[in-house]
């Protein structure tokens, strides 16, 4: 007897489809979901029989799922090149060296286990906005597939290929020595081969390949991870600390203190750094950043343009390609180089190796270098629990409220909101530069929550009580994920 097929219509997301695998999708629903896809490939490349670059991350059923999709995909016609176990980067590099059609990566990045997904794309270096996301689900659901011949063919230590790309480029001179951490993630086989090539001393932490993920999520926004890596950057007295995630596509960073350096802090290190050699640069960062980038002396000295655009690594990636801007940097640890640093998609490895040209190029250890930022009080990312059915509502209800409290001048925490964006969800900013931001999360049962401050640790905390108050009244938040 045939398996029933399942597929939850709320897997997808708003750039990738992620699902508990046999809760919410099954075999036959992977299989479904690769005709979908197979069939939106054609329609967009006008080709008979595209062809994909397929790869899968590490984890337990990554290659059973791997295989049901490719099914669907062959089905429609699609000719296969499985570039077999894979990080996010190496399967979007793939696409330009090989100059294929179209990508698909099966990952549910640093989901816990038990999460499938898929990170797909036509255009090259670009994966799925909503709007192809959109028409994806609306095929897969109507079943109103293509069909054609396809095949598949294996592309065997294609790895190298991607190892060497990144290497040959990026040789520094100074010894940095460096913790590589990556949560026994499939990084574990990249990361530290790559950073060795450069010229980095490396220290491995948790880089063999677990699918159990024994100590904790390979997320470098997870506290746990960031503490296991400050712990080992004090141990070995080195001089900065790497924490990549289940796919490779973000990094977090350590200095050599043991101090997380929240992303978007290191972004506008890298920015700076480049903005010396590319001047009248334009960067792209998104809502849940600093606001450090707008008032930033050694960007605006340079003539550089810093736009604030939707968190999601789809949206920053597409408006990095469709504004011509050197980089993009989110808060989440998602990096975008364009060229001539890259191919304007995400990769954790090449932000790391960006990290590391910014310590050869200063005679300064990554501590001083922070130190040359203005401090600022920054939370962590909070997710309070908002069903997928509720949270947009919650966040129009929102954006409602807080607009009312600029009109009605209301003050918070004793100062007037001067400035609303509204591009992802609302963030809200004061006359002394603190604010405060409250969005849907793209791919959870969850909003996310960030405040900032430059003026006070006091006053960071006051605004996000100021949030959580008035998401409380909406009577349809849940618990947080982690709390200031």
């Amino acid at each position: 007897m045939s398996e029933t097929l399942k597929i939850d219509p709320y897997g997808f997301r708003e750039y990738d489809a992620r699902w508990v695998f046999e809760k919410d999708i099954n075999e036959p629903g992977i299989t479904n979901l690769g005709k979908g896809l197979g069939t939106q490939i054609k329609k967009h490349t006008k080709k008979e029989n595209p062809r994909v670059i397929v790869g899968h991350d590490y984890r337990s059923y990554s290659e059973k799922i791997k295989s049901a999709l490719k099914k669907g995909l062959i089905s429609t016609g699609c000719l296969i090149e499985d570039v077999g176990l894979s990080l996010s980067p190496m399967v979007y590099f793939a696409q330009f060296n090989l100059d294929a059609d179209a990508v698909a990566m099966v990952t549910a990045s640093h989901n816990e286990n038990g999460w499938t997904g898929v990170k797909m794309g036509i255009k090259k270096g670009l994966t799925h906005a909503p709007e192809e996301m959109n028409e994806l689900k609306e095929i897969t659901l109507s079943q109103n597939f293509s069909e054609g011949k396809g095949n598949q063919k294996q592309i065997k230590n294609f790895d190298k290929i991607y190892k060497d790309d990144l290497i040959n480029k990026n040789k520094i001179n100074k010894k940095i020595k460096a913790v590589v951490a990556c949560g026994n993630g499939t990084a574990g086989i990249f990361a530290p081969d790559i950073l060795r090539g450069i010229g980095c001393e490396v220290i491995e932490l948790d880089c063999d390949l677990d699918w159990n993920f024994p100590k904790y999520n390979p997320n470098p926004e997870d506290l746990e991870m960031l503490h296991a890596i400050a712990k080992s950057v004090k141990d070995n007295k080195a001089d900065i600390g790497f924490g990549f995630d289940g796919d490779g596509d973000r990094v977090g960073v350590i200095d050599d203190e043991g101090n997380e350096i929240f992303s978007d802090k290191i972004g506008l290190l890298i920015a700076r750094n480049l903005s010396n050699l590319h001047k009248k640069s334009k960067f792209i960062v998104d809502v849940k950043s600093t606001g450090l980038y707008s008032t930033d002396e050694v960007l605006n000295q340079n003539q550089c343009e810093t736009l604030y655009w939707k968190t999601g690594h789809s949206h920053i990636k597409r408006k990095v390609h469709n504004e011509k801007a050197l980089a993009g940097f989110e808060k989440s640890g998602h990096f975008f180089f364009n060229q001539p640093l890259g191919y304007g998609y995400d990769d954790g490895i090449n932000s790391a190796i960006q990290v590391c040209h910014l310590l050869n190029n200063q005679n300064k250890k990554m501590s001083e270098i922070i130190k040359d930022l203005p401090i600022t009080y920054q939370s962590p990312t909070m997710a309070p629990f908002c069903s997928d059915e509720e949270k947009y509502s919650v966040v129009n209800q929102m954006v409602n409220e807080f607009k009312k409290l600029k009109e009605e001048k209301i003050k918070i925490d004793n100062q007037e909101i001067k400035e609303i964006i509204t591009v992802n969800g609302v963030r809200f900013s004061f006359e002394d530069g603190s604010w405060g931001l409250i969005r849907a999360s793209s791919n959870k049962p969850s909003l996310v929550i960030v405040t900032e401050s430059p003026t006070s640790d006091e006053r960071k905390l006051n605004i996000f009580k100021f949030i959580d108050k008035t998401l409380k009244k909406t009577g349809k938040i849940g618990e947080y994920d982690q709390k200031i």
